[in-house]
């Protein structure tokens, strides 16, 4: 009877792995067709596209298409973008040294070695040595100590924290350190939980929306600035200039009211229930040897020394991406990284940023963005209805590239189009491009939430339907509504 109903068990694990490998096979192909038809049908309405534009708009269908649809691995869908780029730009006719569209295919190769990767990869060894010497639990207690152990005032007192530490700080870096601090509650709790999985979505939504609130918070909020301030220096009959403060002033009222109204969606679609958390980390504490205790005051000073020049960027001027050597190179050093655990680091989400970052590199090198977006010049409608759209193209944009791009390409297109206020619309452009949350490649804080392999792609949907629909409408209210107040 035993080895009957274990042939059965064989038979139905055999049948349901035939099952999802054709399933992965239409989604794929049906994702390939979308890429083609919508590739055909844009060339045929537009006679500006160039050929270039057309591979890139080929791939840019087929990779959101196979992000959507997990036909294949995301990290799988970021190194078919390097290929494809490389490979159809490459072979190009229209891309040759001399041309004027000429874009150097070797670039998308490089996405590896740009800051963010560095970032994110700084991040994993100082999330790596605060749970290899404890201290990520340390930081857990510190962060929920003053919420209680209600589930929803932990997950609202959580997001909080995230989003309050990312104005000061890089959101990628403010995302590894909190979900290194609550990942022994998520394994002990049992990652299907739903605390726990609300946990996971709502730190990198709310290390991307606290982006909105200082200046330091987020690139696409110094892209805007520097605009609206070489708006204003030719406007004489003004001494006006966007510094910190009044950037603050329009962000952070907007970034704490978008996490309020997330936390809300969270345990709305989420039942947290009204049973005591128990956190479990009461328990006496381990006589530490000698070798531990140095270990510990070696991650206490690395962790230490690099959040405060994160903090201090604008002052001393070092790269982010290069403080984030202090962690890769002395962990490492003192063997507290050992090679075992970078083998165990998530070298998938790296993959898949890579690929993001080389598809957001494409769309503004070929034009295509640019293409695209300029459309919209040529229509006549409300000065709040163009707000809008701008608004969601920003989003729509930031969900498939990096919303610094997007913010660049945006703003100075949104400048020059007549009837519009300039310095308003850099604002919204800059606030919007917090609120791409849609996809893993979306924001490396999603990608670092997704390296944890207790999400889904499809968990990160409720975000980026939420924030990236209400967002952009928040920041139109608030900016208009600053503008009537001291305008």
């Amino acid at each position: 009877m035993s080895d009957s109903r274990r042939a059965a068990e064989r038979l139905v694990n055999r049948m349901q792995h035939v099952v999802e490998a054709q399933r992965r096979v239409i989604y794929f192909l049906s994702s390939l067709v979308a890429a083609f038809l919508t590739t055909f049908l844009v060339s045929e309405q537009s006679a500006e596209i160039t050929e270039i534009q057309q591979y890139v708009l080929f791939i840019l269908v087929f990779a959101v298409s196979l992000w959507v649809t997990e036909a294949i691995p995301p990290f799988a869908v970021g190194l078919l973008i390097v290929g494809l780029l490389i490979f159809l730009l490459g072979r190009s006719g229209a891309n040759q040294v001399g041309e004027p569209n000429y874009i150097n295919v070797e670039r998308f190769a490089h996405t590896w070695s740009n800051s963010v990767i560095w970032l994110l990869l700084g991040g994993f060894f100082l999330a790596e040595g605060l749970k290899k010497t404890g201290m990520d639990q340390e930081l857990f207690r510190f962060s929920v100590s003053y919420v209680g152990d209600n589930p929803r005032h932990l997950l609202l007192g959580i997001m909080m924290v995230t989003a309050i530490a990312s104005m000061v700080m890089s959101n990628t870096a403010t995302t590894a350190m909190m979900i290194a601090s609550i990942a022994p509650f998520i394994h002990s709790t049992g990652p299907e939980k739903n605390i726990s999985k609300t946990l996971l979505i709502g730190v990198p939504a709310a290390a991307a929306i606290g982006g909105m609130g200082t200046i330091i918070g987020s690139p696409p909020n110094v892209i805007a600035v520097d605009a609206i301030n070489n708006l204003l220096e030719n406007k004489p009959e003004t001494d006006l200039q966007i510094g910190f403060l009044e950037w603050m002033i329009v962000g952070v009222p907007v970034a704490l009211v978008l996490v309020w109204v997330f936390w809300k969606a969270l345990i709305r679609r989420y039942d947290l229930g009204t049973e005591k958390v128990k956190l479990g980390l009461d328990s006496g504490s381990i006589p530490l040897t000698g070798i531990q205790k140095f270990q510990k005051q070696i991650v206490i000073g690395v962790f230490i020394s690099t959040v405060l020049l994160w903090l201090t960027g604008n002052w001393h001027g070092i790269p982010a991406a290069a403080i984030s050597g202090i962690p890769i190179i002395i962990l490492p050093m003192v063997s507290i990284v050992t090679a075992d655990d970078v083998r165990e680091i998530p070298w998938d989400s790296l993959m898949l940023v890579a690929g993001g970052l080389s598809l957001g590199l494409a769309i503004k090198e070929s034009g295509l963005a640019t293409l695209m977006v300029g459309e919209l010049q040529n229509l006549s409608v409300n000065h709040y209805v163009f707000m809008l759209i701008f608004a969601m193209v920003t989003v729509l944009l930031s969900n498939i590239m990096s919303n610094t791009a997007a913010a660049t390409i945006l703003i100075p297109i949104a400048s020059i189009i007549p009837g519009i206020e300039p310095v308003s619309m850099a604002i919204i452009i800059g606030l919007s491009a917090s609120c791409a949350l849609f996809l893993p490649v979306s924001t490396p804080p999603n990608a670092i939430a997704f390296s944890t392999g207790f999400l889904k792609q499809a968990d990160f949907r409720l975000g980026g339907v939420v924030v990236g629909g209400l967002g952009p409408l928040l920041a139109i209210l608030w900016v208009s509504l600053l503008g009537w107040i001291f305008f």
